[in-house]
């Protein structure tokens, strides 16, 4: 069982990334529209630099580059190639793992799941999902949850139900 301060720092870790999931949850609407023929033919073109510069600039055939830019767009590019690619352009590459929604009310959902079905709480857990519940019993109930449910039994299959 992961002792007390493993389960702090957890939680300090979520608050971290949550404060950051925040701010790209705003802004990730805005940044996934990838350009049509992908964002290194996009570079490249508004750069000036051909396919065959391109290619000069990695060491590589022009041809590599044709399929490096096609399986961009068809999303099976290796990072590593994506990232000597836009080197290659004097560009950033920024790979983002952004939650749907902020981590720590994520575990605090999935906490308050297993609780409720290893106790048998099926009323209290509707109240729950319905919001019904008064900010006071659902803190009271997610004190009980953490101190019998650490981090890492939270995502095993068996609990899962």
């Amino acid at each position: 069982m992961a002792s007390h301060s493993t389960q702090q720092m957890r939680r300090l870790a979520r608050t971290r990334l949550d404060q950051a999931g925040n701010w790209l949850r705003e802004v990730l609407p805005r940044l996934q529209s990838t350009p049509r023929g992908g964002w290194i033919a996009a570079m490249r073109d508004a750069l000036g630099m051909s396919q065959s510069d391109l290619a000069r600039r990695l060491g590589v055939l022009p041809s590599s580059v044709v399929k490096l830019e096609k399986s961009e767009r068809a999303g099976t590019v290796r990072v590593e190639t994506l990232r000597r690619a836009v080197e290659a352009m004097d560009c950033e590459l920024v790979v983002l793992v952004v939650p749907r929604q902020p981590l720590q009310s994520r575990v605090d959902q999935q906490r308050l799941k297993l609780y409720n079905a290893a106790f048998n709480r099926t009323a209290a857990h509707m109240r729950l999902e319905d919001q019904a519940v008064s900010d006071d019993l659902r803190r009271l109930l997610l004190q009980e949850a953490e101190a019998a449910i650490p981090d890492t039994a939270l995502w095993r299959e068996s609990e899962l139900g």
